[in-house]
């Protein structure tokens, strides 16, 4: 649901405007740290494609099977939602989630899926996997984490 679709590499949306944020993670399970994050605002990549009037959900992929996540437009257009390619003035090691990494700071640690390969913009979640919204609800969890 954009008007432009687009691919980027990590090298192209170094070139996009960027924000750095130190931001706490926290994790479901209990554990958690605070770093520093440096990526291109998820806003940015979405009015850059043109997101339509309609669309209501970002849909984010991993490259690890069967792990994805979505949120809402409100948390996709938060300036503190970030497409990250950076920690602590690095680039984003891979233990952490590089070269990309979807930074959520709004909600608990598995809605920033690691090892981001792609992005959709819809209306409807009932077409990705299972219709809960993300592979979280589908192993229990809540689809909204917000913390």
């Amino acid at each position: 649901m954009v008007a432009r679709p687009a691919s980027f590499s990590v090298a192209e949306l170094k070139t996009h405007p960027s924000r750095s944020q130190i931001t706490h993670l926290a994790c479901e399970e209990g554990w958690s740290f605070i770093a520093e994050w440096i990526g291109v605002p998820l806003s940015h990549i979405l009015n850059v494609v043109g997101i339509l009037p309609h669309a209501r959900y970002v849909v984010y992929f991993s490259i690890e099977p069967g792990w994805w996540d979505s949120v809402d437009m409100a948390d996709a257009l938060h300036p503190q939602t970030l497409v990250t390619y950076g920690m602590n003035g690095g680039d984003l090691p891979v233990g952490n989630g590089g070269p990309l990494r979807l930074r959520v700071p709004r909600q608990l640690g598995y809605k920033n899926v690691k090892y981001i390969t792609r992005l959709t913009v819809t209306d409807d979640l009932k077409r990705f996997g299972a219709g809960l919204g993300s592979a979280s609800p589908e192993g229990g969890y809540a689809w909204y984490a917000g913390i």
